[in-house]
Formats: C-alpha cells, structure tokens, sequence
C-alpha cells in the first residue's frame, strides 16, 4: 500500500451511525432524570394545547366562514366571467410546469427525485384539494397541475442532466411569464382589462410578493456595490439611502405613498395604489438586501480581486464572474430571509387600503353572518404564510445543498 492510500484513507469520513428511534429517543430526551423530567412535562402541555385544539375545531368552531367565503380569500372579486377567470387557471398551470421544471434542474443531480418526504407532502395536498369546497371542475383541474408539477419535474431533471447550462434559460423563462401573468392578469393587449381595485386575496399577495423580490434583489445588489464604491459620491449617496431607509418604519413608507404622495403631483395625476405599494415595499427592502449583499462582499479575502486583475480582468467582469457569485453564494440564508420578511410585510397593505390576505379576511369578518369567526379565520390564513414561507426555507436548503454552500 502506497503512502497517497494511507492518506486517503486517513481523510475519508467517519462511518455515519444510524440510531434506532428508541435509541435516539433514549439519547436526545430521556438521556438523565432532568431530561426525562423536561420531556415529560413539555409533553403534557403539548397534550394540553392539543386536546383543547381538537375539541374547538370539531365542536365549536364555526368553519363555515371558509366554505362560503374560499374564493375570496384566494383571488377576492377578480370577475368571475369564465371569458376573464380562466386567466388565473392559465397563470397557475404555467408556474406548476415552470416550478416542476426548475426543480427538476435543481435536483439533476439527486438520486431520487420524489423522496418519502415530497410523497407525502404530495398527498397531503391532494388530500386537501379533494375536501376543500371547490367546485368539482376546479378540484380535477387541481389534480391535473399536481400531475404536471410531477411530469415536469421529471422532465426538467432529464433535462438538466442533458443540457448543465440550462439554468440560464430557465430564468429568462420566469421573466418572460412573469411579464405575461402580469398581461393576463391586467388584461389589454386583446384581453378586456381588470381593474386593480379587483386584484384581491391571495393573489395580490403573491403580486406583490413575487414583484416586490423581483425588483429588490437587482436594486439591492447595486445598492451594496455602490457602498462598497471607491468613488465617495457613489458611497456617500448608497449609505445615506441606506441609512435614512432602515430608520423608518415600513408603514410609514407606504403611509407616504398611498397618502402624502398625492398631494405632491399635479391635479389629476394619481399613480395606481398597487403600483404605489409595490414601490414602497421594494425601497424598504432594497434597503435591507443590500446590507445582507454587503457582508457577503466583506467576508471575501482581497486576494480574489488581486487574482482576478492578474487574470487581466476588468472591473465588471471581475464582480460578474469572481466576486458577486461567490458573495451571494454566502448569503443566502440572509436573502432568502429577506425575502421571506417581505412576503410577511404584504400584510401591512391592509392598513392603507390594499385587500391582500390579511385586508380581504378582515372584510369578511365585517360581515354581520361572520361575526365571531376571528380564530378560524386568521388560523387558516395563518396556515397559508407559514406554507409560503416554509416552501421557501425548503428551497433555500435545497439551493444550498447544490451549490455547495457548507464546504470550504
């Protein structure tokens, strides 16, 4: 045996030892008298909580502010003409191919692409779909984009097995839909167009989310290029943006621009709310964003800039190819967490008028029939922003694992 195999061998991992359920509860929870007591104790409170949940939700909870009032929380007064709704029946069936496709991508790599895991999260959604109030057409329709969820992402992993590169063309195709969810949506261009006054419920949430991260993350990352800027003006202008942005309150933001900003433009000019909305939200979090883009630019050595000038590259390709990859590369847990905050912070549109989630929930329970429906209500909106944002944790992790966040 050679001395590179002893080496090698010497370098090879531990052996990973797999702990039985009862061995790793004895280990993690039962391990010493205090463990076993904190176990215990925290077991009979969830016990607690748990049995009072159960009885409200099958004895006294009143679920029927969610079967009559389901559309609404999921698309508000978007008309329902079957020449205009079948829009967002359209907008849905493209983002489950471009979702399945993108996951597919993602996971060429991986062995199993359906784990026991996404199986079951699978058949908890078709579950939910079978007993949700839809209409039988909308519920087969549902079934019919889980399916293509499923084949695209199977179609996507062949893919990217195929063509590594891919990646780049994926990403101009969400920006190609994107551009076309926001003309079926609005209408024109041959499509009788759709008021943003009706734009409501989950699907201005999502809007506003989606275009809100959209735009932040370019704006964001320019934002911590020019505070990092050997030109003081550049600096000077970056950071006090950046400052003077972070000291306010977001509400105080949109306040501005649904409000005071009126009254600074001539007689009769009056920008869309929703568009005033969604400016306020990515100035708030371009803000952010480029703090979280910043600390990834400061904890490169300076070495990879010296390296890259001897290579004989330029300034932009420097930040394009050696610099921002790697900087954003170590941020992303802080942007995705960004991200997530900003989909949190739609709910305050419901404050200066805007009927997102939380605003068309609250106009519902105005309703003298659904008077005293507050828990269900909030419960099952509470349901969907934890679903949105541990769908986007999910994928955080999962990029992380593909680009190899943990090894240095």
């Amino acid at each position: 045996m050679t001395t590179a195999d002893v080496n090698s061998q010497d370098m090879s991992p531990p052996p990973e030892v797999q702990l039985s359920p009862a061995n790793w509860l004895k280990k993690n929870l039962f391990s010493t008298w205090y463990n076993i007591l904190i176990t215990v104790v925290l077991c009979l409170i969830f016990l607690k909580f748990a049995s009072d949940f159960v009885i409200w939700a099958t004895t006294q909870a009143r679920w029927e502010v969610l079967i009559a009032n389901y559309r609404l929380f999921f698309v508000g007064t978007y008309p329902r003409k079957p020449d205009q709704i079948w829009r967002i029946w359209i907008i849905l069936g493209m983002i489950a191919a471009l979702s399945g496709i993108s996951w597919g991508v993602i996971a060429r790599g991986a062995a199993r692409l359906f784990s026991r895991n996404v199986l079951i999260g699978i058949g908890i959604a078709c579950a939910a779909f079978a007993i949700s109030p839809a209409t039988t057409i909308s519920k087969i329709i549902l079934f019919a984009f889980v399916a293509l969820l499923l084949a695209s992402a199977w179609g996507g992993q062949k893919l990217g097995k195929a063509f590594p590169q891919v990646g780049l063309g994926l990403s101009f195709a969400w920006f190609i839909s994107y551009c076309i969810f926001i003309w079926l949506m609005g209408g024109g261009l041959g499509l009788r167009s759709v008021s943003t006054n009706n734009w409501e419920g989950m699907l201005l949430t999502v809007f506003m989310a989606i275009t809100g991260i959209v735009l932040c993350f370019p704006f964001g990352v320019m934002l911590a290029l020019g505070r990092q800027s050997s030109l003081p003006v550049v600096r000077w202008l970056s950071t006090a943006y950046i400052e003077l942005v972070r000291g306010v309150p977001l509400i105080t933001i949109l306040f501005f621009g649904q409000v005071l900003l009126p009254l600074f433009l001539p007689p009769g000019v009056r920008p869309d709310r929703v568009l005033r909305a969604i400016v306020g939200l990515t100035m708030f979090s371009v803000a952010y964003l480029a703090e979280n883009v910043r600390g990834g630019l400061q904890a490169l050595p300076r070495g990879q800039t010296e390296a890259a000038r001897a290579l004989g590259l330029n300034t932009p390709l420097t930040l394009i190819f050696i610099i921002l990859p790697q900087a954003l590369k170590s941020v992303i847990p802080a942007i995705i967490g960004q991200f997530i905050s900003l989909f949190q912070d739609t709910t305050l549109l419901a404050i200066v008028g805007l009927s997102e989630l939380l605003g068309i929930s609250n106009s519902i329970l105005a309703n003298p029939k659904f008077i005293g429906t507050y828990k269900e209500a909030y419960l099952f909106i509470g349901v969907i922003y934890w679903l949105f944002c541990f769908a986007m944790s999910v994928a955080s992790k999962r990029l992380e694992a593909t680009l190899n966040v943990d090894q240095r």
